[in-house]
């Protein structure tokens, strides 16, 4: 489970249009017109920077179970 949160966190940082798209086909059915709901191109840093706290989230839960164990 962790290294799904570590692999999203590191999507999200280095390419947050993939999870875009992965999102955009859950949306469909909820919304109008699923094209108008994307990021803009000043979304995308916004988005990069609460990846870049996801993934560092994610990696001090690494490290917590790796001090544990």
């Amino acid at each position: 489970m962790l290294s799904a949160f570590l692999l999203i966190g590191l999507v999200q940082v280095v390419r947050p249009q993939l999870l875009w798209r992965a999102d955009r086909l859950l949306q469909r059915p909820f919304v109008r017109d699923d094209e108008a709901m994307e990021t803009t191109g000043k979304g995308y840093p916004v988005m990069r920077m609460a990846g870049a706290v996801f993934l560092g989230a994610a990696i001090w839960m690494l490290v917590q179970n790796l001090q544990g164990q």
